[in-house]
């Protein structure tokens, strides 16, 4: 990689509202999982880096929690902090959105993006699951006439359909400048973070209904001994109940969940790992500013 006159660098916020597929866009664009993912909205938490570097230039893309208007519990409001500040530190925006829906958050999220007077990308992620094609076309020039975007994109993330046009109208987009990061580092999230992050996923897919929104993970030991990792979790819930429910009985539930982590992390460290995982109740955590700060949800990046 060479830093010469030529070289491009910027950051590129990837802004939606919950459940467009944001992180899986991000994790095909790095071509690695860094970003969690589920079927079900709110999964992403904190704002991501995924670190993507070439010879000439290096795109810094930021995965944002998805901007919604409930925001009754405190950690619905971190999430829609999170999301907003980014708006304003990056260089290009790419606002997702999914198939032929267009809601009030949707909307929530055009007026942000409009504000900040950045050159946007509008992506049309899930075309995959268009039934009928025809469609696309009309609403493309519904929703260009609502927005003043660089281009309008349909892809699917899943699919890998369209990302590689996106990522050469990100470049086209991106100012000259050095690289920001070294050319091999991927993220700027630490491998604790992503330990937390991978047995979160486990449960937020394992688990059915509200009690997701109701927990988070916490690193309590991280060490590589005899060239295997070990690693403690432990998984704040908020109600006795929702102990009993992710041990499960005899213990099955949660030892099915620290199975699946086991094996992403794995994957994802390229070494053996030793992983125990413990449930404890801490009430109110969701609702209490400072038990958030104090579980590493901070506003500052």
């Amino acid at each position: 990689m060479t830093n010469s006159e030529k070289f491009q660098c910027g950051y590129v916020a990837i802004i939606g509202r919950p459940n467009v597929g944001k992180s899986t866009l991000l994790n095909k664009i790095i071509g690695q999982k860094i970003c969690i993912t589920s079927h079900k909205p709110q999964t992403t938490r904190h704002r991501i880096l995924g670190i993507k570097t070439t010879e000439n230039a290096q795109a810094v893309y930021v995965d944002t929690p998805g901007l919604h208007l409930n925001e009754e519990r405190e950690m619905n409001r971190y999430m829609n902090r999170t999301a907003s500040s980014t708006i304003h530190d990056v260089d290009v925006i790419i606002f997702v959105v999914e198939r032929l829906v267009w809601n009030k958050e949707d909307q929530y999220v055009m007026e942000k993006v409009k504000r900040s007077g950045l050159p946007v990308i509008l992506v049309i992620n899930k075309i995959d699951l268009i039934a009928d094609k025809s469609k696309l076309l009309p609403h493309i020039d519904k929703l260009s006439k609502k927005l003043d975007v660089v281009q309008v994109i349909p892809l699917s993330a899943k699919k890998e359909q369209g990302a590689a046009l996106l990522e050469e109208k990100v470049l086209e987009l991106l100012p000259q400048s050095h690289a920001f990061f070294p050319e091999e580092q991927l993220t700027d999230k630490s491998e604790r973070f992503i330990a937390a992050e991978i047995i979160r996923e486990k449960l937020m897919r394992q688990l059915n209904q509200e009690l997701p929104y109701a927990l988070t993970v916490e690193i309590e030991k991280f060490e590589t001994v005899d060239q295997i990792l070990r690693i403690n979790g432990l998984i704040w819930v908020e109600r006795k109940g929702q102990k009993k429910v992710i041990i499960g009985k005899e213990g099955e539930q949660l030892k099915t969940i620290g199975q699946q982590a086991r094996v992403d992390m794995e994957q994802f460290f390229s070494k053996k790992v030793y992983l125990e995982l413990w449930v404890k109740v801490r009430e109110g955590w969701s609702n209490d500013a400072r038990a958030l700060r104090s579980l590493g949800y901070s506003d500052e990046m």
